[in-house]
């Protein structure tokens, strides 16, 4: 009943949130159905911890959830209700009118990312993964400007070509199950069915699967849409694209792995590897030259994906425990970040880099929230990303992958100066801030948003609940390798 509960709660949001007469009762039901989604995605983490089996079980073959479903499926519900508490105030500071619209898409979107874990047939968490566009497209064109308009084509032309690809990837692997006479077409079945597969199917679905799921990641090359994208889309939905839309189609990738490598030729490693890498790579040098701070932290995305995609690819248990704290940490903080980023474009008006300087004097609030993102995300200690590639980088150096871990330790540092350089610019440099409109006069619920976010960031660098821990363990366990 739970993980039913939990599939029509943001449906039957969207429903509410666009029937009723008062366009403001959108921005409250939005809240407590995320609430809501909150409380039950918790109790079903829970219950998987507690169970013997550890998997949780609405409709047999269709409708369940085990650890690393479980981790995405909470850290979509904690990013959506900051996301719907940030939009509240957003919404009324921006004005930018179709509030009905913009909750219905928005509770769409979420129902849409919070069914990928859940479902357990492939071909049908291909087709979720495809909502998660249609109905995300709609918030990023939002505002309706020539820049977002772009923005929203070019991220449906991109991820669409990656659809077929994957579509393809999808259908091959379904031949190879086929062949094996499987019984179930299930994420648990296709694991059964593996050592059966023929390796040259298997080898091929997973690389088209790879390469068309890389574009909605954000893997280079196909992510020239992210940054444009999540430049021009509202704050809120900037925290759920980069925190975990793109987390959800990665784990899709995960998912695949423990098929994969029981046909060692298949060489899963070594192509997970090298995406990441290239990645990692071209991220950290793109941060140097970005101008937009939402820009910023959209590149950041490419490269923090790159590093879990790089540290599976170095495989164990240490390296995959890495990677899942990796996602834990990439998932808060970088909706932290983009609340911060929204908060000073509010108080601002600019997204330009060079034209926010004192920010810390100008707005203390946002120029704290702004300082303590950047550390944050760029892996400053004592953070949670710190301790995960920290993790990361220790398992390489012991399974002496040391051209690995100096590629990664060398982007990484890249990537550190990249975005602390920007960041300490707009806070402490001098100058003119721009032309603030309406300095430390954010909306309740944002500065709200910027307190209950900011709590993770600060609290999983130093402390990790037995909970999430156990469930961070289990998620690792079930990637094999």
């Amino acid at each position: 009943m739970i993980l039913l509960a939990l599939m029509m709660i943001p449906l039957a949001a969207a429903a509410l949130s666009t029937l009723s007469r008062r366009a403001r009762s959108g921005s409250t039901i939005t809240l407590i159905g995320a609430l809501a989604t909150l409380v039950f995605s918790a109790w079903a983490a829970l219950d998987i911890i507690a169970s013997s089996k550890h998997v949780l079980v609405a409709i047999p073959n269709w409708i369940a959830l085990d650890a690393p479903g479980a981790l995405i499926l909470f850290l979509i519900a904690f990013v959506n209700a900051t996301a719907a508490l940030f939009s509240v105030g957003y919404m009324d500071f921006n004005r930018a009118g179709g509030v009905r619209r913009y909750y219905l898409n928005f509770n769409l979107f979420v129902f849409s990312m919070l069914i990928v874990p859940l479902i357990q047939k492939p071909n049908l968490v291909w087709i979720a993964v495809e909502l998660t566009t249609l109905f995300s497209v709609l918030l990023v064109g939002f505002e309706n400007t020539h820049e977002a308009l772009e923005a929203a084509w070019k991220y449906v032309v991109l991820t669409l070509m990656g659809a077929a690809i994957a579509l393809l990837g999808f259908l091959v692997l379904y031949w190879a199950a086929r062949q094996t006479g499987i019984e179930h077409y299930t994420w648990s079945g296709l694991v059964a069915a593996a050592p059966h597969m023929s390796p040259v199917l298997l080898k091929a679905a997973f690389i088209l699967i790879l390469v068309g799921f890389g574009a909605k990641i954000g893997l280079v090359p196909l992510h020239t849409w992210l940054p444009d994208a999540h430049s021009q889309a509202p704050t809120p939905v900037c925290a759920l694209l980069s925190g975990v839309e793109t987390t959800a189609v990665l784990y899709v990738i995960l998912r695949l792995l423990p098929v994969v490598y029981a046909a060692p030729t298949v060489h899963a490693n070594m192509w997970v590897l090298i995406f990441g890498l290239i990645s990692v790579g071209a991220a950290a040098f793109l941060l140097l030259q970005v101008r937009d701070y939402k820009r910023l932290f959209a590149f950041s995305t490419v490269e923090h994906m790159g590093i879990i995609l790089a540290a599976v690819g170095l495989g164990g248990a240490s390296a995959h425990s890495g990677a899942m704290l990796q996602i834990v940490g990439h998932a808060v903080t970088k909706s932290f970040c983009f609340y911060a980023a929204g908060s000073v474009l509010l108080l601002m008006g600019t997204r330009d880099i060079a034209s926010v300087r004192g920010l810390i004097r100008k707005a203390p609030g946002a120029g704290a929230a702004l300082l303590l993102g950047g550390l944050a995300i760029a892996g400053a200690p004592p953070f949670a990303l710190f301790l995960s590639e920290f993790s990361i980088l220790k398992a390489g150096l012991r399974q002496g992958e040391y051209l690995v871990t100096g590629l990664l330790v060398f982007f990484i540092a890249i990537a550190f100066f990249a975005i602390m350089n920007h960041v300490s610019r707009m806070v402490f440099g001098s100058g003119e801030a721009g032309n603030p409109e309406r300095p430390d006069s954010l909306p309740m619920s944002c500065r709200i948003t910027l307190i209950v976010a900011a709590v993770p960031v600060i609290v999983l660098g130093v402390y990790i609940p037995g909970a999430l821990q156990k469930l961070i363990t289990l998620a690792a366990a079930t990637m094999g390798g």
